[in-house]
């Protein structure tokens, strides 16, 4: 009881901590973790067993975790979603540092003449596309940062697109296991393929996609058109200026395609998502010196985003604290209970929980926090795993969109647009953004009443 107790009190400690945003969130859940690993395992459980079972560093060394039948428990820290966001994180800083990014946002500028409003349903498509395969933080960066420049040169409000590309990446997000954070934890735990998620999340995904961009065209084209007749002729950078080194570019490109590949055929190839994100890793790393020589190698792993490789480590540490003790298995036992076993009940309780609290709180340690919940769900009630899995993602993905904090893209999305001179208040993102996540958690709730239940 000690334990539980303990374990209960560290996690929310972190949570409170994580979501008054006073400290740096990496060391608000490594110090958490630290906390479980003396004082809950060692302390009140003398259990040396349980912290090695929670670092599960032995996993790492097993063929399964590698190649083929996953060796990786799904306690502890998920070292399958440390590699692969690791290695993802350096794919996107090859492709941004040979251009690939801008070149595509200009092509698109240019594709369709400049005129705004087919820019706003290109943009958003972009970004709901590259975030089915590019984490959504940094679509939304580029993508942010690229329509700033864009909104200077057609004296445009780039507010408008900027919230629709921060919502679209997190749909497209939804749609695939490495599209969002919470994907690729929930993929990586339960073993799901890059196919799972399409053919599940994906296709709920692409109903919502479709009445996001009518309803953002319906919300802005008035003032886009305005802006459009009030500007006259316009000239705007040729893509071609994107590119500094032909070579690094079409390189990188190769890289991205070929990740894309590898990702879409894993479950035949039997390579692990740890193995792609490395050898994704090694080809960016490779490419660039070749390219551009050792210091831009240099770079490119200087820029990695270590902070949040050690957010998760401490992440999982603390989940791991709850999973141990018993706690999760207790709160999966209360939603069981409260629903009366009715499966259709569960997964609107996981659903609408998922996105209501992804609204105000990082959806990250939600997901991790909510997996081994639902694995005792499955187990005590008979429900399909997979049903509460799609609930889960599409929940903590989709919900995220509701608030300016709800997901990382927002934060990013919205902080670019501040320092560029255009600030986003809770009440002008609210006033878009929220009606839209409450339609899409609605179409999602219909989509899985009428697949699955």
């Amino acid at each position: 009881m000690a334990a539980q107790i303990l374990a209960i009190c560290i996690f929310i400690g972190m949570f409170l901590m994580i979501i008054l945003d006073k400290f740096q969130r990496h060391h608000i859940t490594l110090v958490s973790g630290a906390l479980v690993l003396v004082l809950v395992f060692g302390v009140c459980m003398h259990s040396a067993d349980a912290i090695w079972k929670t670092l599960n560093l032995s996993c790492i060394f097993t063929p399964g975790f590698w190649y083929g039948p996953s060796g990786e428990g799904s306690f502890g820290i998920n070292w399958s979603t440390i590699f692969f966001i690791a290695g993802m994180m350096i794919m996107v800083e090859g492709l941004g540092k040979a251009g690939f990014f801008r070149w595509l946002c200009l092509s698109l500028a240019k594709l369709v003449h400049y005129r705004i409003v087919p820019l706003l349903l290109c943009f958003m498509t972009l970004s709901a596309v590259l975030s089915m395969f590019i984490d959504s933080i940094t679509v939304v960066l580029f993508l942010a940062t690229v329509t700033l420049e864009l909104a200077q040169t057609m004296h445009f409000d780039p507010v408008p697109m900027i919230l629709s590309e921060i919502f679209c990446a997190n749909l497209g997000g939804a749609a695939t296991m490495c599209g969002d954070p919470p994907n690729i934890i929930i993929g990586t735990s339960l073993d799901y393929t890059f196919f799972d998620f399409i053919s599940n999340t994906g296709a709920a995904a692409a109903i919502c996609f479709v009445l996001i961009l009518a309803y953002f065209t319906v919300c802005f084209r008035k003032k886009l058109l305005q802006a459009e007749r009030e500007n006259g002729a316009i000239t705007c950078p040729q893509p071609g200026t994107a590119i500094t080194n032909r070579a690094a570019f079409l390189a990188s490109a190769g890289v991205f395609l070929l990740a894309v590949i590898l990702l879409v055929t894993h479950a035949m190839t039997e390579l692990s998502v740890a193995c792609i994100g490395v050898l994704v890793a090694a080809l960016t790393l490779l490419v660039a010196c070749l390219t551009n020589g050792k210091q831009t190698v240099a770079e490119i792993i200087k820029a990695v985003d270590y902070k949040t490789l050690l957010f998760f480590v401490g992440l999982f540490v603390s989940v791991s604290g709850l999973e141990e003790t018993g706690v999760l298995d207790i709160i999966a036992q209360f939603i069981t209970a409260v629903s009366g076993g009715k499966p259709a009940v569960i997964v609107v309780i996981i659903l609408w929980v998922s996105a209501l609290t992804s609204a105000f709180v990082d959806n990250i340690p939600f997901a991790a926090t909510m997996i081994p919940v639902i694995r005792s769900i499955a187990a005590a009630s008979g429900i399909d795993l997979g049903v509460l899995s799609w609930a889960l993602s599409l929940g903590t993905d989709f919900g995220g969109n509701a608030t300016p904090i709800g997901a990382s893209a927002n934060v990013v999305g919205t902080s670019v647009a501040a320092k560029g001179g255009y600030p986003i208040g809770w009440g002008r993102y609210c006033r878009y953004c929220a009606g839209a996540t409450v339609l899409v958690i609605a179409v999602s709730t219909g989509y899985l009443f009428l697949r699955y239940l």
